[in-house]
């Protein structure tokens, strides 16, 4: 995803125009001053914002509210959040991938890349809402558990001694249907 650098300060100060230096430090101790707010909105800095919001907790919360920032600094962790306050995944360019305080119930994520695993899940998370990804990862990842293990118990039924890795005996899968691994979902009683 591509950066995009605001220089309109570099023109304001060259005609001597410029109301506020966004390259200008401030401890974030005062970011509550008066002066610092009205910097922020001659930026163009929405300070009741959800993006303004989550970049202030990320940043208060990643050095305990003793460090030093700067306009430009905050708008571009802003330009990481959706309007939801949503951290938007530099890989994906999505948000609603990541969990956090407000998802963190769902419990959902993917985790592990293999050849074509995290194509899947990419596409999954494309197809769905921003709200549902997470669950739907879940789901996925629980589907993909339950396979997983039926090819496993499959083999070792016909060759205890099979390791992962290790050939798999012909026809050893074959009697793996998709009504089976879904009445084993739900022996597991899974929510999905």
């Amino acid at each position: 995803m591509a950066k995009i650098m605001d220089y309109s300060f570099l023109f304001q100060q060259t005609f001597r125009t410029a109301k506020t230096n966004i390259s200008s430090r401030f401890p974030l101790s005062q970011l509550n001053s008066s002066s610092i707010q009205s910097q922020l909105k001659a930026a163009g800095i929405d300070t009741n914002s959800k993006q303004y919001q989550a970049v202030m907790q990320s940043m208060f919360s990643s050095c305990q509210g003793t460090g030093y920032t700067n306009i430009q600094a905050i708008k571009n962790r802003m330009s990481r959040y959706d309007k939801d306050g949503d951290y938007i995944s530099p890989f994906t360019g999505l948000a609603g991938l990541v969990v956090t305080e407000k998802n963190r119930g769902e419990k959902g994520i993917g985790n592990g890349n293999t050849t074509l695993r995290s194509d899947v899940y990419l596409n999954l998370y494309q197809k769905m809402n921003k709200k549902d990804r997470l669950a739907a990862g879940n789901t996925l990842r629980q589907y993909e558990q339950i396979y997983t293990q039926a090819f496993v118990d499959a083999v070792k039924a016909i060759d205890p001694k099979w390791k992962p890795g290790s050939p798999i005996p012909t026809g050893a899968l074959d009697g793996i249907t998709r009504e089976s691994v879904n009445n084993s979902r739900k022996s597991l009683d899974l929510k999905v």
